[in-house]
């Protein structure tokens, strides 16, 4: 909401335009999107156990479901609705699980392996 003294001089119209204004400036600064199915959208807000989409952007998500920052794989996240509240529909996370580029292995790797075995 605007904050201020000028808010009150301003028109229930001007500052429902504002506040679209700045809504609108918040979701273009955020990197992180979420990618479900063929469709990616900007995250308005992360928390500990969820995140949140603005209404007009935001289907009914439910499972899995990648979380990237800009080209970055960072999450694969199991979700399910939470809840509209105002603008945004907030989601929780079930699971989630950070991605890795390497694969686990179930043994230690010395510094001084061999890359390769030479015939």
């Amino acid at each position: 909401m605007i904050e201020g003294t000028m808010d009150s001089f301003l028109s229930p119209e001007v500052r429902a335009g504002l506040e679209k204004a700045q809504t609108k400036a918040l979701r273009n600064s955020s990197r992180l999107c979420v990618h479900a199915n063929e469709e990616v959208l900007r995250i308005h807000e992360t928390w500990q156990g969820g995140f949140s989409l603005p209404v007009d952007m935001a289907p009914a998500l439910r499972g899995r479901v990648d979380v990237f920052d800009g080209p970055k794989h960072l999450y694969q996240c199991l979700i399910v609705f939470a809840e509209q509240q105002g603008d945004f529909i907030k989601y929780e996370y079930k699971r989630l699980t950070n991605v890795v580029s390497q694969q686990p292995v179930d043994f230690v790797l010395t510094e001084d392996a061999p890359i390769a075995l030479l015939g």
